[in-house]
């Protein structure tokens, strides 16, 4: 019988061992943590009862993720939850940007700038399966919908700043740059545009939901399949030395797979690994907030998702600081609402607010007050509903993710040559040049997210070597 094992249990590794599971290999996950997940873990941080999402909050791609739909996760127990709104972006004076899952009801909203909102989103979220299928797969491949694709991917591969020129007010372009900085990069910089056209997307055609008690429970349910099908997992175990299976599948950062197998690889494959390079970091801050948070724009308190930075411009500036390496006095801050889809994760009137603001990479300092300020900025008295908090920089999060070097949580730099050559230029990226050696992790296409298609592509390309 066919052995494979998987280092990580993260989205992407759990993914691949399904596939290899159902395909009747022998496969064992070995993770380094004590409990699965990877960026999928929650835990009760401050105050009991109250639950908080240790990395990703909001899942756009895995509601939109073709792998996950084709799986019965429901059926151990993953229910996705979708607030009101999916996004809000504040902007100073009670103002905000406002992206609903209706795309209807977010033109309406946009006013002068909404017929443009509908012209640049519509055909996009009219043809979202069809571009998710290319996508989301290595850039190198025959594509099934070539004049689809090369449609988006001219316009993807523009800098945000140039397809905001398409809106004159503050809050579409404001609301266009949230969405785009998800690439943590310079808005001015090619391909930052992609991302912003990507989560409009998705929003427009599946929503931002969050899954109910978690993102753990993205994690289980998959656990839960490999289990059904006879994988095993086996938590508290760091790979340090190769495994001996047939396969053995990396949902590792390039460099854990230099440092385990680099003595195996071709040159060919071992110097593009030793040259990627990873991105700036975030600093993470869970806040447990009595009454929720006072913001100043309604619709920010029905979002589940809220990116503060203010206008095109502000946000921009504060993303140029961070990439030559200096801190922003007002840095760009991700922040979510879980628990208003989903209000089991409160206790009483207390509930869990999840932020991050990026940081330059392997920053020290605290970004704490950095991020109150900014909340505050667009809800004023948010710092005297704080009950606790707990903080994490990016040496904490490394600490209990190896892959998230320096804070990095994206896998790598999305420069543009790293976005789309990833981790190295070949038809096939997720094979490490050795027979049954492969790599799954964000740091392959389609990169970060929690949507499992790293995992499934290179489990894909495993099976068809056997």
């Amino acid at each position: 019988m066919t052995s494979a094992v998987v280092v990580g249990s993260g989205p992407n590794g759990l993914s691949a061992a399904v596939v290899l599971a159902r395909a009747g290999v022998d496969v064992t996950v070995l993770e380094a943590e004590d409990e699965i997940g990877g960026g999928t873990r929650s835990a009760e941080l401050n105050v009991p009862g109250v639950l908080h999402d240790i990395c990703s909050a909001t899942h756009p791609t895995g509601v939109a993720s073709p792998f996950f739909q084709s799986l019965d996760l429901g059926r151990h127990g993953l229910e996705w939850l979708w607030p009101e709104v999916d996004a809000a972006h504040p902007i100073d004076g009670g103002r905000a940007g406002v992206m609903f899952r209706d795309l209807d009801r977010t033109v309406e909203g946009l006013g002068e700038d909404g017929e443009a909102w509908r012209s640049l989103y519509a055909p996009l979220a009219a043809h979202a399966d069809e571009l998710i299928s290319e996508i989301f797969g290595p850039l190198l491949h025959v594509p099934k919908h070539p004049i689809l694709l090369a449609g988006f991917g001219l316009r993807a591969l523009q800098p945000a700043s140039w397809i905001a020129r398409r809106w004159k007010t503050e809050e579409a372009r404001g609301l266009f740059a949230g969405l785009a900085a998800h690439a943590i990069h310079p808005l001015h910089r090619p391909t930052t545009g992609g991302l912003g056209l990507m989560f409009g997307m998705t929003s427009h055609s599946y929503g931002w939901p969050v899954a109910k008690g978690g993102s753990i429970a993205i994690a289980d349910a998959l656990a839960a399949d490999l289990l059904e099908h006879g994988g095993r997992i086996e938590t508290g175990h760091r790979v340090t030395e190769l495994p001996e299976a047939d396969i053995v599948m990396f949902d590792t950062a390039p460099a854990t797979v230099l440092q385990v197998a680099g003595h195996r690889l071709p040159g060919r494959v071992r110097r593009p690994l030793s040259r990627w390079r990873t991105g700036p970091g975030v600093f993470k801050v869970d806040f447990a907030v009595e009454g929720g948070i006072p913001w100043a724009n309604e619709w920010a308190a029905r979002a589940g998702t809220v990116h503060l930075g203010g206008t095109f411009e502000q946000l921009n500036a504060a993303e140029r600081e961070v990439h030559a390496g200096r801190m922003p006095e007002r840095p760009f801050v991700l922040l979510c609402q879980q628990y208003l889809a989903d209000p089991g994760r409160s206790v009483g009137d207390v509930h869990p607010v999840w932020t991050y603001a990026h940081v330059p990479t392997g920053y020290t300092g605290d970004a704490t007050e950095a991020i109150i300020r900014q909340v505050e900025r667009f809800a004023p008295g948010f710092r005297d509903r704080i009950v606790a908090q707990t903080t994490s920089g990016p040496a904490q999060l490394e600490a209990h993710n190896a892959n998230y070097i320096g804070g990095d949580i994206g896998g790598g730099a999305n420069d543009p040559w790293q976005l789309v050559m990833r981790p190295r230029m070949s038809p096939n990226p997720y094979s490490l040049g050795v027979k049954g050696l492969f790599i799954c992790s964000a740091s392959t296409p389609p990169g970060g997210g929690v949507h499992g298609m790293g995992g499934f592509n290179a489990a894909t390309a495993a099976l068809a070597e056997l």
